[in-house]
């Protein structure tokens, strides 16, 4: 919770007090209305709005998320104003700031490990933080905006990606290592759900390796 309050104190933000308040960052685009689509719902969100940066994180993530295991993302809350808090909520939360999400723990083994994996690779490259809660079941990320859109552009600098076609014989694991990649990044690239593939089958993979 620390962390958090730094970064948005670092980032200038504003503690949200009341629905007022959050219409007039609306307005001002300073908050952005994040709308469901066919790879995300919202669950329960009572303020459907967030910081552009996270609305961006969420869309991306989503998309990934479908791909990897076959099910929708769920957003449960988004922005929440000091009036609109849980009881149990830390008065140092980040959400009256608009710069965190939660997101409802899923019931799949495959899915939770793939997410917690993003997570956790995202956390270590400082541009989140995220924690299991409990009651209810749900992880609560704080994104740091500033820290993700520098990360989104070095993203957008690296080498992108191609195609190749499957040979018989390979595997995933032998792509990946003629490509300098990992099988996780094979599979989240291209949505498969196991480690199985067929001969003439094309896949994405890290370009210029």
């Amino acid at each position: 919770m620390d962390r958090q309050a730094r970064a948005a104190k670092v980032h200038d933000f504003t503690y949200l007090s009341n629905p007022t308040a959050v219409r007039r960052f609306v307005r001002k685009g300073w908050l952005v209305p994040v709308k469901a689509n066919s790879h995300f719902d919202l669950a329960g969100v009572s303020f459907p709005y967030a910081r552009p940066e996270v609305r961006t994180f969420v869309q991306r993530l989503a998309r990934q998320y479908q791909g990897a295991c076959g099910e929708k993302l769920v957003v449960t809350s988004l922005t929440r104003p000091r009036s609109h808090q849980p009881r149990n909520a830390s008065p140092r939360s980040v959400h009256p700031t608009g710069m965190a999400l939660d997101l409802r723990r899923s019931r799949r083994r495959a899915c939770r490990r793939w997410l917690e994996g993003v997570l956790l690779s995202l956390e270590g490259k400082g541009v989140l933080e995220a924690n299991y809660e409990r009651f209810p079941p749900h992880y609560h990320v704080a994104l740091f905006p500033q820290q993700y859109s520098a990360y989104l552009k070095r993203k957008a600098s690296a080498p992108g990606t191609g195609n190749y076609r499957v040979s018989p014989g390979d595997t995933l694991w032998r792509i990946a290592q003629r490509h300098r990649t990992t099988v996780h990044r094979l599979k989240a690239d291209n949505g498969l759900r196991s480690n199985t593939i067929r001969p003439g089958q094309v896949l994405k993979v890290p370009a210029g390796r």
